[in-house]
């Protein structure tokens, strides 16, 4: 790597989480740097002002904030789309490229790209949502082909909210769907602290665990065409799935994979 790469992050208001975890799975890369731009985003639930928050009038601004910066890619740091469908974020980083000429990649298309590179169709949906927007997740997935064969989830709507539950209780709960079987365990929610938890429960459990921050860190060095086993300790995600390798129909020019000269 010949130069310093910076990869932009989009993120929820009231998130207090992302920002620091992206910054530790960086520590021992300094030639990677991440920087971030927030959108309002205070509850989430499925009523109308909770699903206005994630219109393009107040995301584009965020995400062409980022590119003043001249980020090698911008990432939207969240997971809305899992109640509001994959083509949404698809919609979106077809958006953010057009506005600002950077690749773009999100949370849940990350997921989405995770689970069928590793043929995980049977998951196990950790989340701290309300019943409703958890069924909704589900019903999303279940259509993509990747069905929640056991789910847990705090009942939370308050997006501040979600960053005091413990690690402990994120265990918890990742222990209990992984006894119900599973192919792979996914925290959905980039303002929970699953990304210490995940490394341990892989070795605790033999599955892999997946967490929304370290997807979108995982797909944003894919993205910008970075080998992910850069990031040392952090789980399966960046060494057993390191190369990069597009998925047919998962990528268009808002996500194309290309070398750092």
């Amino acid at each position: 790597m010949k130069r310093s790469i910076r990869l932009g992050m989009l993120t929820p208001s009231s998130n207090t989480v992302l920002e620091p975890f992206t910054v530790a799975m960086l520590a021992g890369v300094p030639e990677i740097t991440a920087h971030f731009s927030r959108f309002k985003v205070t509850e989430i639930a499925l009523s109308d002002g909770s699903l206005g928050q994630f219109e393009l009038t107040d995301i584009l601004p965020a995400a062409e904030l980022l590119s003043h910066a001249k980020v090698d890619v911008i990432a939207w740091n969240g997971t809305s789309a899992g109640w509001l469908g994959f083509e949404r974020d698809e919609f979106l980083c077809e958006a953010i490229f057009r506005a600002t000429g950077t690749a773009a990649c999100t949370s849940i298309l990350d997921f989405r790209e995770i689970f069928d590179r590793t043929s995980a169709h049977s998951i196990g949906l950790v989340t701290p949502y309300r019943d409703d927007v958890q069924a909704k997740i589900m019903a999303n997935w279940s259509r993509a082909g990747y069905v929640c064969s056991a789910e847990r989830h705090i009942g939370l709507q308050d997006n501040y909210s979600f960053a005091d539950i413990s690690e402990q209780t994120i265990a918890e709960l990742v222990r209990e769907v992984a006894l119900e079987g599973c192919d792979a365990v996914a925290i959905v929610c980039t303002n929970m602290r699953g990304t210490r938890v995940a490394p341990r429960l892989e070795a605790e459990l033999g599955i892999p665990v997946y967490d929304s921050i370290a997807a979108t860190l995982w797909k944003s060095l894919q993205t910008v065409g970075i080998e992910s086993d850069c990031i040392r300790g952090w789980g399966s995600l960046f060494t057993k799935l390191k190369n990069i390798v597009p998925i047919g129909g998962q990528t268009g020019p808002w996500q194309r994979s290309r070398a750092i000269q």
